[in-house]
């Protein structure tokens, strides 16, 4: 039995990364050796097993068939025959594919070190078009690490991948864990750059793939593209390290763009309303977790009054608060307001301009809370039918006060 370190870990640390997980092949064991020293096999498809003490996984050197398109379509064969060269030739990309032994020594037979220092993603073998979950692995890679590019001849194999519908075969959570994986990364529009450069991000998420092309007014928008200003919108919100619900809001907010017809360019009227039923859309199709969800629907609705808020009236204001459900769920009301914030500065020139309407809407909810509803509530308590807008227009008067005793230093947009 020989054990070696493999994949993601040996990567880091020749990259000079902190390694975070552990992965381990095993050649040359039985699953009955390796349960006879103690390990627990956990495979279901494979034979991998936790360690006794660490619980690290250790997977048997195997090999793979290729039987049914999609991602799961695969037989595995482990046995004691099978070497450590065989096992890294299944792997995805050649940096992957690098194997250390307890004594420190490297094996890498398809020269994934060069390819570290090249900077490169390359596939290690044609076996890489079987499994298209890895053309989103690669995509992640590169959000992950800056100034690596994918091989040419690897971009033209994901592409044929596309063309064979291979994507079309991937399972929706196995999409939504591989992009959420993404987005949470340094730099999360490169993922989407690579998805795009080989066709399968008009596969994945066609409402976001056509906002590209698709040109804004440029007084708002120096930029001009769409698609260009959703992926600054996205790294601003990476750069500040806000959550994933925040940094899928931030991109998907704008996807109505996509459907407003060429003529009525480069203005957009009404695309909110439009974003939000293709935000549930895509929502449903990739089984997105509801906090991710809402928070995406609810920014999408509300961005541009967020950005109108320095104009809008106390009832409107009290009404956008009740409607985002803000009282019982005030943490989500201030996620919208960083990601509307992410919105304004996600372009050309705007990163370090000011967007008190954040603070302003912070500042409204907090008094809006403060007002006492129990206190009226007893005070009508005879008058059950009274109380709602007796509430209400509580909390108005005390935003209109707000409103007009703001100080212009804090909230003055210029």
């Amino acid at each position: 039995m020989r054990i070696y370190t493999v994949g993601g870990a040996v990567r880091d640390a020749l990259l000079g990364l902190p390694v975070k997980d552990r992965d381990y092949v095993v050649v040359g064991a039985t699953p009955d050796e390796m349960v006879a020293q103690g390990f627990t096999p956990v495979g279901k498809d494979f034979p991998v097993f936790l360690h006794p003490q660490t619980h690290a996984e250790y997977a048997l050197a195997r090999t793979e068939r290729k039987t049914a398109p999609g991602y799961k379509g695969f037989v595995f064969h482990a046995a004691t025959d099978v070497t450590l060269e065989q096992d890294l030739a299944r792997r995805d990309l050649t940096i992957n594919a690098i194997a250390q032994d307890e004594s420190g020594a490297l094996t890498d037979p398809f020269d994934g070190r060069g390819d570290l220092e090249r900077k490169l993603f390359r596939h290690v073998s044609e076996a890489f078009a079987e499994d298209p979950v890895r053309i989103l692995r690669v995509a992640r890679f590169a959000a992950r690490f800056a100034g690596f590019v994918v091989a040419p001849e690897t971009n033209a194999l994901m592409q044929r991948m596309v063309a064979a519908g291979e994507v079309d075969a991937l399972v929706p959570e196995r999409v939504w864990q591989e992009l959420a994986r993404g987005l949470m990364e340094a730099q999360p529009s490169r993922m989407f750059a690579v998805l795009r450069d080989c066709g399968a991000l008009a596969r994945l998420l066609p409402e976001l793939d056509c906002l590209w092309g698709v040109p804004q007014p440029a007084k708002y928008h120096p930029e001009i593209d769409t698609g260009v200003h959703v992926m600054m919108v996205l790294d601003y919100a990476a750069q500040q390290d806000l959550s994933l619900p925040i940094r899928l809001a931030a991109l998907l907010h704008d996807l109505g763009k996509g459907t407003t017809p060429a003529a009525e360019w480069p203005a957009h009227d009404g695309h909110e309303g439009r974003s939000v039923k293709l935000v549930e859309r895509i929502a449903e199709r990739l089984k997105i977790p509801n906090d991710c969800r809402d928070l995406a629907v609810m920014v999408a609705r509300e961005h541009g009054n967020v950005g109108r808020a320095l104009e809008l009236r106390a009832a409107t204001i009290v009404n956008l608060i009740e409607r985002c459900d803000g009282l019982r769920k005030p943490q989500r009301f201030m996620d919208m307001l960083r990601a509307a914030e992410c919105d304004h500065r996600g372009r050309t020139g705007f990163d370090a301009v000011p967007f008190p309407q954040a603070a302003w809407l912070a500042a409204a909810l907090r008094t809006v809370q403060a007002v006492n509803a129990g206190e009226i509530a007893l005070r009508l308590q005879d008058q059950p039918t009274r109380i709602p807008d007796a509430i209400r227009a509580a909390r108005v008067s005390a935003l209109d006060a707000l409103l007009h005793g703001r100080s212009s230093k804090v909230f003055d947009p210029k």
